[in-house]
């Protein structure tokens, strides 16, 4: 996790690692290359007050909840002030502000957003974050709206956790939806029989394991049926807590993250049916379920889901000797073709310890990938994608939003509160903390 008060790169660097700046060159023809939409290069705001939709970028094609958030009309003195001058009314906020406020930036923000942000990561990283500032009164997290509730389940009552747009959602997250996974829990009881019921060693039929990227209802459901929730840095530990205590596993809303990781724990894949929600049994057999190990849900990040098996080969063409390095959201084929597979700490650290002059071709999101090349010059680094796509709700978060809300708690106002219900707060911290105590191992070194 980089911490990043008070930001020391030049003014090169920031042009370099802002992909707002590249995707205004390419809609103007100004420099080559090619977005996935000509939209990005308007302000978010703009988006706002029309059909309820994910907006242009990565999730632009996925289809969104039906009362899903949706931001209110930001005021025109943000829409229409210079970068420069949200800039310095950012910096002048938070003066005003001082301990009173905290600002987390994820990895995966524009980079106009991460210069103000005081702790970088990736999203539990940043809600922990949170955790050393517990005499902030505001936790203005720069992300999407399922680590707004996290950070809001591990702060305490008096802290006010914002979201700076109400609309910055995530589809993959949406996926998987309360309602839909109670009734896939009832077919599967159809199947199992009493799921609390144990086995001569202890173990109950399935146990539900929701990655962090999902909402605190589903974090909840998991802290009720005995699951835990994870993150792609430690899906392998959390997927050994549960084989312990179950004979197999539900896994949502992520399918690439859960088949890669229990891929990697020798699960052969005819033991991972995927559950689809809009069919009977998920469209299994009753046989097909009783044979699993992992049963995956249909799900799937739009950001890693673009990544293909032809882009680590034309990178291995264009660039002899590059390490391709990609997310455990890639689809499968992805990440056995690629060097190694890891989180976005993992990318970030990998690039940190390699000698001087090495190559990488990164399948995460652009935004990460292009900070992490102008940061790290003595590298080569490029995305494998060469389209310019990024997350379609990350990028709703825009310097304009983040002087609105800084600017109002300087007024004495709180907007965008992101709260969790004490009803459902309860047992997704259960779930939570079940994952704090599931450590993995210590690496054991030298002898």
């Amino acid at each position: 996790m980089t911490i990043s008060i008070d930001d020391p790169r030049t003014d090169d660097t920031r042009a370099a690692a802002s992909v707002d700046r590249t995707i205004r060159l390419i809609t103007t023809g100004a420099a080559a290359g090619e977005s996935c939409s000509p939209e990005l290069a308007k302000g978010p705001w703009e988006f706002d007050a029309g059909p309820v939709a994910y907006g242009p970028g990565s999730s632009m094609g996925d289809v969104i909840p039906t009362g899903s958030p949706r931001q209110g009309a930001l005021p025109e003195s943000y829409r229409t002030a210079s970068a420069d001058e949200l800039h310095t009314r950012i910096r002048a906020a938070k003066a005003t502000l001082g301990d009173r406020a905290v600002v987390l930036g994820h990895f995966y923000q524009r980079d106009e957003v991460i210069e103000h942000a005081d702790f970088v990561g990736d999203s539990f990283q940043l809600a922990n974050a949170a955790l050393t500032r517990p005499d902030a009164e505001a936790i203005v997290f720069c992300g999407v709206h399922f680590m707004a509730e996290t950070a809001d389940l591990l702060s305490t009552p008096e802290q006010a956790v914002i979201l700076p747009n109400l609309a910055a959602g995530c589809s993959m997250a949406d996926m998987a939806d309360e309602s839909s996974v109670e009734e896939c829990w009832e077919q599967l009881e159809s199947v199992y029989g009493d799921l609390t019921a144990t086995d001569a060693d202890g173990r109950v039929p399935v146990i539900p394991v929701t990655y962090m990227n999902s909402s605190a209802a589903l974090k909840g459901f998991v802290g009720r049926h005995g699951g835990i929730v994870c993150t792609s840095s430690n899906a392998k530990t959390v997927l050994e807590w549960a084989f312990e205590r179950g004979q197999r596993v539900l896994f949502f809303p992520d399918q690439h993250l859960g088949r890669n990781t229990a891929k990697a724990m020798g699960v052969p894949l005819e033991q991972m049916p995927m559950w689809n929600p809009r069919k009977a049994l998920g469209g299994n057999s009753a046989g097909d379920l009783g044979d699993a190990r992992v049963i995956l849900w249909h799900g799937f990040c739009s950001v890693h889901r673009r990544f293909t098996v032809d882009q680590i080969a034309q990178a291995r063409i264009d660039h002899p000797g590059v390490q391709v390095i990609v997310h455990p959201e890639c689809p499968m084929p992805v990440v056995d073709a690629a060097d190694a597979a890891g989180s976005t700490d993992f990318i970030v650290k990998a690039i940190q310890a390699a000698p001087a002059g090495s190559t990488f071709a990164i399948g995460t999101e652009i935004n990460l990938v292009q900070r992490l090349a102008a940061e790290y010059p003595q590298h080569t680094i490029f995305c494998l994608d060469p389209v310019v796509c990024p997350c379609s709700t990350m990028y709703r978060i825009h310097p304009g939003y983040l002087a609105w809300v800084l600017e109002e708690l300087v007024a004495g106002r709180v907007v965008n509160r992101i709260t969790v219900a004490d009803e459902v707060a309860e047992p997704a911290r259960v779930a939570l903390e079940r994952m704090l105590a599931a450590k993995p191992p210590v690496a054991v070194t030298g002898a």
